[in-house]
């Protein structure tokens, strides 16, 4: 006869289910309501991108300290973000700042190629070694400066910035096709960013204030780890 699983395990499961009903339930709250959107971030685990004394923390709405000094951000501004993006099953995805590799793994469920660059090889290394875990077969990571974006691969349908700029960088704009979509954080100072929204048209491009966020800045140049 197969012995029964030890009550705590039991209860550790049940307890770990329910944070991910909570997580679900705390993105449909703060405006994450794109189906698509919410099935990506069912089917991946967020826990799986936090490491340390953070794990624990992993389902709970809020960013979180990843290594290089950068963040993982806030769940519900990565589904925000995702929404806002409006990825189809035929786009070409560049994400600007890899970070932990969480949104490039939301990305992934979504687009049919996903390019995602930081300038910390460390942070490249470590998304890639869990992309490759997970087996998301469609991102391409590389270590390179993010606000040249990568004209080689462009133009893009769809570019995620994930760093905060004073304005939304000229070579992302100009890697943009016709009728893609930019979503970016601008802001001079980490306390005062806006969302914006960009979409390019045969005229030019259109701008939309989507929310006030806090993302870190970016930085041109590659990062010492």
């Amino acid at each position: 006869m197969t012995p029964s699983p030890p009550e705590d395990d039991d209860d550790h499961s049940g307890e770990l289910a329910e944070r991910k009903m909570r997580f679900l339930f705390a993105l449909r709250s703060r405006g994450v309501t794109d189906g698509r959107v919410l099935t990506a971030m069912e089917r991946v685990d967020r826990g799986v991108f936090v490491k340390g004394i953070f794990a624990l923390r992993a389902y709970e709405d809020m960013p979180l300290p990843i290594a290089c000094g950068q963040t993982i951000s806030q769940p519900s501004v990565v589904g925000l973000m995702t929404q806002a993006l409006n990825v189809t099953a035929r786009d070409t995805v560049l994400e600007v700042g890899t970070g932990s590799g969480y949104q490039a793994a939301i990305l992934s469920q979504l687009a049919r190629r996903v390019y995602t660059v930081d300038r910390f090889r460390r942070l490249v290394r470590e998304a890639a070694e869990l992309f490759t875990q997970l087996k998301l077969t469609n991102i391409t990571s590389l270590t390179a400066d993010g606000s040249f974006g990568l004209p080689d691969q462009a133009p893009f349908d769809r570019i995620l910035v994930t760093a905060a700029a004073e304005d939304p960088p000229g070579p992302l704009l100009a890697q943009l096709k016709l009728g893609g979509i930019m979503v970016v954080p601008v802001g001079q100072s980490d306390a005062v960013q806006s969302l914006i929204k960009v979409t390019r048209t045969a005229s030019g491009f259109e701008y939309e204030e989507l929310r006030p966020v806090r993302f870190v800045p970016l930085v041109e140049g590659l990062g010492a780890e």
